[in-house]
């Protein structure tokens, strides 16, 4: 072996021989700082926690009436509208033309009745010189002054101007009623012709808009699917297992997708639950709805359903060994170890030991990057 290659390993030994030493120095010479608390009995929120979907309590479809070609879009996806607002115009003129014709007859028919009315004036003006007549014949006859003849001739004049005031009274009658189906016939062409425009049954944001101009629709053809923003809330899938524990009014935090966080109150709990998946529905309704939102928008719930007490510790004293077991670094003789334990309730800040740990004990507040069996001193002396 050359003397070179002698230099260079006895130098390599060096190094890993230092290196060693200074490992063991860091882990067993000199102390970390790091965050120590005291296990103490405390209570922590329980949660019901699930994911959601963003819904609408409230989603309305605008569907066509009738046969038409869309003339006129005057709303889009996303703009907000109010109730009475038009938002689509349907080709009307075929049906305005034909509520025209029916305008027409009403003024035909109206001069009809007018005429029926006059004929009962002047059938009734007959029957009354006809009666006038009959009585001064019945009398003239009582005094002698005229035969029977003349009578039964008033009689029978007087009968025939009773018909006649019959007659043109039932011809009135008749008229009237022509009139009143045609009003009824004008009041549904009116009705139809309203639906050629499409207006908004409510204060809401438009969502979907399935309608071109120059579209062809039938009745049914859906046009514009809006909700109100003051009804969304999300639909949580929540377990059989836990859903007892959810009642209706129990704050819950809804995290969206955006990330954005949201207050939220419990607001209905389905009495039907997934055969397939033994869950059920539990909607929570916003305090305050997103100011951006999508239908079908997936989110996380957090219910607060109680608070449970017990040794509790910060949610960072968990750590793992290298079998994967759950556990926290337990300071002994500031020197730390590790301990397995069995965890229960957490409110995503602090969780409660269950087994494994006894109150007053001292454990690493932060056990992340710290090992089993380092030396270690606080870094800061307050315990909660």
């Amino acid at each position: 072996m050359s003397m070179s290659k002698r230099v260079i390993g006895v130098a390599s030994l060096a190094a890993v021989i230092i290196a060693a030493a200074g490992a063991a120095y860091l882990r067993f010479g000199r102390a970390v700082s790091v965050p120590i608390v005291e296990a103490v009995h405390g209570n922590v929120t329980q949660r019901v926690v699930g994911p959601g979907t963003l819904q609408a309590r409230v989603p309305v479809t605008l569907a066509a009436r009738i046969t038409a070609t869309v003339r006129q879009i005057s709303a889009d996806v996303g703009d907000t509208v109010t109730r009475g607002q038009d938002l689509a115009v349907l080709d009307d003129r075929d049906l305005a033309a034909r509520r025209g014709v029916v305008g027409s007859q009403q003024v035909a028919l109206a001069r009809n009745v007018e005429a029926a009315k006059a004929a009962i004036a002047k059938a009734q003006a007959e029957f009354e010189l006809a009666r006038s007549k009959q009585w001064r014949d019945a009398e003239l006859l009582r005094s002698g002054f005229v035969s029977r003849v003349v009578l039964d001739a008033s009689d029978a004049t007087l009968r025939a101007a009773r018909a006649n005031l019959d007659n043109a009274s039932a011809a009135h009658s008749a008229r009237e009623a022509d009139a009143l189906a045609l009003a009824q016939e004008a009041r549904y062409a009116d009705t139809v012709l309203s639906f050629t425009r499409i207006a908004a049954p409510m204060n809401g944001v438009v969502i979907s808009r399935q309608a071109e101009v120059g579209t062809t629709v039938v009745p049914g053809s859906p046009l514009f699917r809006i909700v109100d923003a003051a009804t969304l809330w999300i639909a949580m899938r929540v377990d059989e297992s836990v859903v007892g524990r959810v009642q209706v009014g129990q704050a819950a935090s809804i995290r969206m997708r955006t990330g954005e966080v949201l207050a939220g109150k419990v607001a209905r709990i389905s009495r039907q639950s997934d055969a397939a998946t033994r869950e059920l529905e539990v909607n929570v309704a916003f305090d305050a709805p997103p100011a951006r939102f999508a239908i079908d928008q997936e989110a996380e719930v957090a219910i607060a359903v109680g608070d449970a007490s017990g040794i509790a510790l910060p949610l960072t004293a968990l750590t793992r060994d290298r079998e994967g077991q759950q556990g926290v670094l337990a300071v002994i003789d500031a020197r730390t170890e590790f301990r397995p334990v069995q965890t229960g309730a957490s409110d995503g800040q602090r969780v409660l030991i269950v087994k494994g740990m006894a109150g007053g004990e001292r454990v690493v507040a932060t056990a992340e990057a710290v090992k089993a069996g380092t030396r270690v001193q606080a870094l800061d002396a307050s315990s909660r």
